[in-house]
């Protein structure tokens, strides 16, 4: 038999230097190394595919797990963009809630004004339906017509107390013209009751004229008696018109300051023509002005000026009577006709 063998291996072309002979009993091992092996080998393979499909399946886990990860990442931004937005909101809900207390708190105490206020209000309401009650029966409204009819009396005493003090007359016969110029016939509307001027160079205030006329024309040949009986007469118009003022509760648009012939009228707001030269030559409040009311060391035209405003607040106290001023030169008629007014019974039965 193992001629047979050793025949069966000669048999196989090889290169006959490098034929190896091999003994029976270590082909059998060999033989049986080598089927081991091929177990083995057979073994390492199925591990080896069992090992590349668990790879396989983890390398898809690893996928997924990766993929996982991505969306998770993306969750987790979305979560922090989110959560960023909650503080931005939570820190506006904050500064809104402040606002809303502190707009609270200022509600609060416009509500308790407006409590105060209108418990306040109620008491005059209840007062003032009180008062009109009173007022508008007939024993307050008489009482009230009564004590308006003894102040319009007491106020024509006093008014005839300046006419007395202050007399004036009209003179007979042809004197020369004391205004600046005779009252326009087309002027006589203006006229109070339909009464036409007096010629005002018949008028006279305590026995002396007034002569407006040298406060425009001032020259060396001026009669300086003349210009003191003037200055004397306008002082003279001026005290009447602070008294009438005063008992009628008038306040005067342009104030008087009483220093018999050298009074003076204030304006509280002068033009800068008037007032330019009396700055320059003293300190001289641009708001408050004093115009003289003569001529003695002064100049004419803020004199004429003075006589201006001193007939505006004659026109003033008309005005309050309900009557028209017979004209911007007439300051004589115009007094004489706020005095008649003031002692007429029409002063009395013109309430309001």
């Amino acid at each position: 038999m193992e001629s047979n063998q050793i025949l069966s291996l000669r048999t196989i072309p090889t290169d006959p230097e490098h034929v190896k002979v091999i003994q029976w009993e270590d082909f059998q091992h060999d033989l049986a190394r080598l089927a081991s092996l091929s177990s083995t080998l057979d073994e390492s393979k199925e591990k080896k595919r069992n090992l590349h499909d668990k790879l396989e399946s983890l390398i898809q886990v690893n996928v997924e797990s990766v993929g996982q990860l991505n969306e998770l990442e993306e969750m987790r931004q979305k979560l922090e963009s989110k959560k960023v937005v909650m503080e931005n909101m939570s820190i506006r809900y904050r500064l809104a809630k402040e606002d809303a207390n502190k707009q609270e708190e200022q509600l609060s105490g416009a509500v308790q004004s407006l409590l105060v206020a209108g418990g306040a209000l109620s008491v005059c309401s209840r007062n003032l339906q009180e008062s009109s009650r009173f007022l508008y029966d007939e024993n307050g409204y008489v009482h009230m017509r009564k004590l308006q009819k003894m102040l319009r009396r007491r106020q024509q005493h006093m008014i005839s107390q300046i006419s007395m003090l202050y007399p004036m007359k009209i003179l007979v016969g042809p004197t020369q013209e004391q205004e600046l110029e005779a009252y326009p016939s087309s002027s006589v509307a203006g006229t109070s009751a339909g009464l036409k001027p007096v010629n005002q160079g018949s008028l006279t205030i305590h026995g002396l004229h007034l002569n407006v006329l040298i406060f425009r024309k001032l020259s060396f040949f001026t009669d300086k008696k003349e210009t003191r009986e003037s200055a004397t007469a306008l002082g003279y118009v001026a005290h009447a018109v602070s008294l009438v003022a005063s008992y009628l509760q008038v306040p005067l648009r342009y104030p008087l300051r009483l220093c018999a012939s050298h009074s003076y009228i204030i304006d509280n707001a002068p033009s800068t023509e008037l007032t330019s030269e009396a700055s320059s030559n003293a300190n001289t409040n641009v708001k408050h002005v004093e115009f003289p009311l003569f001529l003695e060391g002064q100049d004419t035209t803020r004199a004429a000026y003075a006589v201006f405003l001193l007939n505006k607040d004659l026109e003033q106290l008309l005005n309050f009577t309900d009557a028209k001023s017979l004209g911007p030169r007439h300051v004589l008629a115009n007094l004489r006709e706020l005095l008649r007014i003031i002692q007429s019974s029409a002063f009395i039965d013109n309430l309001i």
